[in-house]
């Protein structure tokens, strides 16, 4: 029998009192050395005993701006275990976008306590406001090294400074237990191939046109569409952009670049591959299979069509295409749901959408120089990261929100489930995952002793499956729709995080944009035109990005990467 996770709901209750702050300026270098760090910590009284729980209250800035405040069980229980209280913000001045908020911090000097900055954490970094927690985790965080294990080497700042600035936020040792693959096609199109699934363009191709020739109209009377995509806005990358580089690079997600082995970056929409995959659609453009619309409609429109079950078949992130099979299941509509698809140009090519990437770093959580008490505020984040705080910060509270069965796995009723999907307060009534910013497990990962750290197991994705999943699973023999791709063990984990993901210096995020407003309409040109265009639309495009910066553009680029990469000789 599993040993039980104590139950958090007899921690004991710990001496009422008047809570205290941090709010003063203390030492810091470029994010604050480690001897002055330290020094910080050492002078820090009420963190040296190891186990002060005494009333605390660190201000919390989050920059995802959701959810309430401290004011939930999880979080009052939270506070049971640590003594500590979070006063939590959000971004005011800028109305969700943190930059704003987060340059007003720079510019007074006045920072909160702790910090989840998004994308302004090398703003906060250059400032000097984020401090080095490499002692005080080595000193003080014997959880935060459990749970970033091999990985701690990918926290560092970069080789020039190693030291650490932030947790990444990103789930640690996650697993991909569901995806959308690099393309989609309706269920129903799957069955009348009788479930053999396609894993080449040409054969996908194939069953679009063969299903859209059986079934040229909805039951509706409406016309059926082979594909459509949703490029008039920033979309354009998650429909058109990036599943070119999953489907003609068979390269796995990062950004706008393709990484080779020698680590060197390359843009990946001027490549060989890419430029055949573009190809292909503007003969799908040109053939009607492809949406004449894909351009010019709003992504609303886009997820109305895909909604209505009218589309046979996407290029998208299961993220944006989700709400759309949620509709179609309670329409009755099962069957026009999507299966992702292990598609990639050529049969010589390996699908990497299971690919572990290794942790996701460059959003996380920081400790400012404002804070009094650091040590306080380390040990505060390392109970999160311990198997207590993030099974309770995952599930909830046990004999409320789970129970555990007789050999002491948690299970949530059906209620709870129903009110964890429909409720849209769900999360900040309970606290469950609610703190976008503090560091977690991902699902599908587990404790020494079997106890899964979240709700989300392989088990709970079989369950939740609808009929038309679980049916595809049965014909193919299968038991997880996963098992369609290329499995993670077949792959080495890189020694680079996603390199969209990374804190990037603000001239290299300019000179990228540069690039991307070149590339957006100058893929949409090519897809739109006529094939015989094509060739001359492509080079003029090529020539275009050549000619503004590109080849500078990717030295610098791999140059960022080389200041991130681990355990190379590089």
């Amino acid at each position: 029998m599993k040993r039980k996770v104590v139950s958090l709901m007899l921690v004991s209750a710990m001496v009422a009192g008047m809570l205290a702050g941090c709010g003063s300026d203390s030492g810091s270098s470029k994010g604050g050395s480690s001897t002055e760090t330290g020094s910080a910590a050492e002078a820090s009284s009420s963190g040296e005993t190891a186990d002060d729980k005494s009333p605390i209250t660190f201000e919390y800035f989050n920059a995802d701006g959701k959810n309430g405040n401290w004011d939930n069980p999880v979080a009052k229980a939270i506070t049971e275990a640590t003594g500590v209280t979070l006063d939590v913000s959000y971004p005011v001045a800028s109305q969700g976008d943190a930059k704003e908020d987060v340059a007003l911090m720079i510019a007074n000097d006045e920072y909160p306590d702790m910090i989840y900055a998004k994308g302004s954490a090398t703003d906060l970094y250059q400032a000097g406001a984020l401090i080095d927690m490499t002692d005080l985790i080595e000193k003080y965080g014997p959880n935060i090294k459990k749970m970033y294990g091999a990985e701690m080497e990918k926290l560092k700042w970069s080789q020039d400074d190693p030291g650490i600035y932030q947790l990444s936020y990103a789930g640690v040792n996650q697993k991909t237990l569901t995806t959308g693959g690099s393309c989609q096609i309706q269920w129903a199109a799957l069955k009348e191939n009788d479930y053999k699934y396609p894993k080449t363009l040409d054969e996908y191709e194939k069953m679009i046109k063969s299903y859209l020739a059986a079934h040229p109209k909805t039951e509706d009377g409406l016309d059926m569409i082979g594909i459509t995509m949703s490029a008039s806005d920033w979309h354009w990358m998650i429909t058109l952009g990036n599943p070119a580089g999953l489907i003609a690079d068979a390269s796995p997600d990062n950004g706008q670049w393709i990484i080779d082995d020698e680590y060197n970056v390359h843009y990946k929409h001027v490549t060989d591959e890419e430029k055949e995959y573009f190809k292909w659609l503007c003969r799908m453009y040109n053939e009607g299979i492809l949406d004449p619309n894909f351009a010019t409609q709003t992504d609303d429109d886009y997820i109305a069509k895909v909604a209505s079950g009218r589309v046979v078949a996407i290029t998208d992130a299961e993220w944006h295409y989700s709400q759309c099979e949620a509709t179609l299941v309670a329409d009755g509509k099962v069957d026009q749901t999507y299966v992702g698809l292990p598609v990639t140009l050529r049969e010589d090519q390996v699908e990497k959408a299971l690919l572990y990437q290794g942790t996701t770093v460059g959003w996380g959580i920081g400790i400012t120089k404002s804070c009094e008490d650091p040590v306080r505020a380390i040990k505060f984040l390392d109970y999160l990261c311990s198997d207590e705080g993030q099974i309770l910060y995952h599930w909830g509270i046990e004999g409320e929100n789970y129970f555990l069965d007789d050999n002491g796995q948690p299970y949530r009723t059906d209620e709870e489930v129903a009110k964890a999907q429909s409720d849209p307060d769900y999360h900040k009534n309970t606290g469950i995952d609610n703190y976008t910013g503090f560091p977690i497990y991902g699902a599908g990962s587990y404790t020494e002793d079997g106890f899964p750290y979240t709700p989300t197991t392989k088990e709970s994705v079989i369950a939740n499956y609808n009929e038309a999943e679980k049916a595809g699973c049965e014909a193919m023999g299968i038991e997880m729709l996963t098992d369609m791709f290329p499995q993670p063990e077949e792959f080495e984990l890189l020694p680079y995080s996603a390199l969209w993901a990374y804190q990037q210096p603000q001239e290299l995020t300019e000179q990228q944009n540069t690039i991307s407003d070149i590339s957006w309409p100058g893929l949409v040109k090519c897809v739109s035109g006529t094939e015989e265009e094509f060739d001359a639309n492509w080079d003029n495009m090529v020539n275009e990005l050549e000619e503004n910066g590109l080849a500078d553009t990717e030295k610098a680029v791999t140059e960022f990467l080389a200041t991130k990469l681990v355990n190379t000789d590089k």
